[in-house]
C-alpha cells in the first residue's frame, strides 16, 4: 500500500492558489508541497464543483459579453474584406484566384 497522509485544508488552498493565481505548474506546486500531482489534480477537480461567488459570476458575464462583441466585430471585418474581393478563373472550384476590385 502507498503512503497516506492527511493534508490540511490551508495547504490545499495555498497550493491551488499558487496554481491559479501565480501560474505555477501543478508538478511544481505538488513538489513544493510534498504531495503527488494526482492529489493536486483531485483538489482542483473538487474545487471546480464549489459554487462560484457572485463577484466571479459577474466577472465572467462581463468577460463573455466582451468576447462576444469582439467576435462580432471581427466577423464584420472579415465579411467586409470578402465583399471587397472577387474571383476570376475557373469557376468549377479549381484554380480560382482572388483580386481586389
Amino acid at each position: 500500500m502507498g503512503n497516506f497522509k492527511v493534508i490540511s485544508k490551508d495547504i490545499k488552498e495555498q497550493v491551488i492558489s499558487r496554481i491559479k493565481n501565480d501560474g505555477i505548474s501543478v508538478a511544481q506546486a505538488a513538489s513544493d508541497a510534498g504531495v503527488s500531482t494526482k492529489s493536486v489534480y483531485n483538489w482542483l477537480a473538487f474545487g471546480a464543483f464549489a459554487n462560484p461567488s457572485l463577484l466571479e459570476i459577474n466577472k465572467l458575464k462581463r468577460e463573455n459579453q466582451f468576447l462576444l462583441e469582439l467576435i462580432g466585430k471581427l466577423t464584420m471585418e472579415q465579411e467586409k474584406q470578402k465583399k471587397g474581393k472577387k474571383a476570376w478563373g475557373d469557376y468549377d472550384g479549381t484554380n480560382i484566384k482572388w483580386e481586389k476590385d
